[in-house]
């Protein structure tokens, strides 16, 4: 089956590396109109950009700060005149010990948490009014299998932050359908990211691969299909769903 997206509008946060690139370049395949935020990779936003169809743009900003996720979400209905779903990809994740100062801690909870639930809550808060006012979209978040099964003891803000963007999900999910705003989360595992080799470079690769059942890391192209399905609309009923991606490290 082949997905048509022609016409749609879609804002991939995070877009510039990783997941998000892949699903870009899924989304814009399939005739879609990626509006792709990235922060400071620039070099990597161009270079996505110019492997784009023609009716894709990139818009920057930092969503450690609100005021700038406002922004992005103002420029994108300026420049496009509508969005249709969001993909709320973009994520943070840092080593922080819990043994080590209260105050570093807390600074590291504090921007774990602006990016990963408040720029996403953000974000899809702006979106149901957008939707609720054009007759409907979609709504894909993507969390983290960590959301279920917890992380190590250098990650609880990381973990608590996907919590918290899966009970968001399932809350809009409930509360929106009568308004055809349809909702999804997509929890990977282990993700050959720049994100996930920060872990590795930390716990090593092998500990990765030890947790999974397939034989080898999930990349970002097979996270990417699994959205693009969800934002043809062919799966409207699955709304409030989590869908696992993780080799079977997690199924919950």
């Amino acid at each position: 089956m082949e997905i048509d997206l022609s016409g749609k509008v879609v804002l991939v946060t995070g877009a510039s590396r990783g997941i998000g690139k892949a699903i870009a370049l899924a989304i814009s395949a399939s005739g879609g109109s990626v509006a792709a935020h990235y922060n400071n990779s620039e070099v990597k936003a161009k270079e996505l950009l110019s492997q784009l169809n023609s009716d894709c743009e990139l818009f920057q900003a930092d969503l450690n700060q609100s005021r700038e996720t406002i922004n992005l979400f103002e420029q994108i209905i300026k420049h496009f005149g509508r969005i249709d779903c969001l993909v709320s990809n973009a994520g943070y994740a840092i080593k922080s010990d819990a043994g080590g100062s209260t105050e570093d801690w807390i600074a590291d909870w504090n921007t774990t948490m602006n990016i990963n639930l408040l720029a996403t809550g953000v974000l899809n808060k702006l979106c149901i009014e957008h939707f609720t006012d054009q007759g409907g979209g979609r709504i894909i978040n993507i969390s983290s299998r960590a959301a279920f099964r917890g992380d190590t003891q250098d990650y609880l803000a990381y973990a608590a932050s996907k919590g918290g963007v899966v009970a968001l999900t399932r809350s809009i999910a409930r509360a929106y359908g009568k308004q055809n705003i349809k909702a999804f989360n997509i929890a990977p595992g282990f993700v050959r990211t720049d994100m996930a080799q920060e872990f590795m470079d930390v716990y090593g690769e092998e500990y990765a691969l030890n947790d999974i059942a397939l034989p080898k890391l999930t990349e970002p192209k097979d996270v990417a299909p699994t959205v693009l399905f969800l934002a043809s609309g062919l799966a409207d009923h699955a709304t409030g769903c989590t869908i696992d991606i993780n080799a079977a490290s997690y199924v919950h």
